[in-house]
């Protein structure tokens, strides 16, 4: 029945493939979610650090920008931090999957979880 198909045709080892996919997606969720990156704004004067999975976990503030005249800016910062650190975190993580799909023979580009 699957005759001419080549690897296509072997049902057993495209299981084997994904079930070892599966795991590595579950592995690699689990590394990102701890996986923790910086994000910066004000030339360092708020730090967010960020999951790679996009949860932020903490907010250093340098104490001198604290003044109640400064409160816009300090929130505009805040915000600016949170989204580098998101941003950076995004990026781990897309080339971990790259390189997770490269290793199982994958296309690079393709977008997991489907």
């Amino acid at each position: 029945m699957f005759k001419g198909l080549g690897a296509l045709g072997d049902m057993a080892g495209m299981m084997k493939k994904a079930q070892e996919m599966q795991t590595r997606m579950a592995e690699l969720q689990d590394a990102m979610a701890r996986t923790v990156v910086l994000g910066e704004a004000g030339g360092g004067l708020v730090k967010a650090r960020v999951t790679a999975k996009g949860e932020v976990t903490g907010l250093d503030i340098d104490p001198s920008i604290l003044l109640a005249s400064e409160k816009e800016v300090v929130e505009d910062l805040i915000v600016a931090a949170i989204k580098d650190g998101q941003a950076r975190g995004a990026a781990k993580n897309a080339e971990e999957m790259r390189k997770m799909t490269e290793s199982l023979g994958l296309p690079t580009d393709m977008k997991l979880p489907f």
